[in-house]
């Protein structure tokens, strides 16, 4: 049975429930938010990076060229390969981390 939890980008203050078994960004574009830029939707072109500012999560694969091991020390992972289990509290990545 999946769960359903909330999504917040922190910036806009905007919300929306994802499941655990959905990435953030299909629940975003689903639910007709637009918080996050999308891009290719499979983990490949790293324009729908994100910081995970709080809340537990998985990921699917996604390009080291975007995505390396220090950046998914710090939250940085792509919204298209973002599974929440959890409440997440997210906003999109820093500038020059694209």
């Amino acid at each position: 049975m999946s769960q359903s939890f909330r999504i917040t980008e922190t910036r806009s203050g905007k919300s929306f429930a994802c499941s655990d078994e959905q990435s953030v960004l299909a629940a975003m574009e689903q639910q007709h938010q637009r918080c996050v830029p999308v891009g290719c939707r499979g983990g490949g072109c790293g324009l729908c990076k994100v910081q995970v500012v709080s809340g537990e999560f998985d990921c699917g694969r996604m390009s080291s060229r975007h995505v390396n091991a220090i950046d998914r020390e710090q939250g940085l992972v792509l919204a298209c390969r973002l599974f929440p289990r959890s409440d997440l509290a997210i906003q999109p990545a820093p500038s020059g981390r694209s």
